[in-house]
């Protein structure tokens, strides 16, 4: 899919995180940035994924194939 371009690598990595369940602070602390940069990327991703919430954050991201499901847990 074409959007897929649009999302950056640093974005897919908060949205994997984000699908995770890591917290914004955990997020932060686990790629050295700030909680402000996260919140920024989750922003920018709510919009180009026209999400509503972090639920269909997720959802959005699998149905746009961002997000793979992994092949084990």
């Amino acid at each position: 899919m074409i959007l897929k371009k649009f999302i950056s690598g640093r974005e897919k990595e908060i949205l994997r995180l984000v699908a995770y369940e890591h917290t914004t602070k955990e997020i932060a602390n686990q790629l050295y940035i700030s909680t402000h940069t996260v919140i920024s990327h989750r922003k920018n991703l709510m919009i180009k994924l026209n999400a509503k919430n972090t639920a269909g954050l997720v959802r959005k991201g699998y149905e746009t194939g961002v997000l793979a499901l992994p092949d084990s847990y």
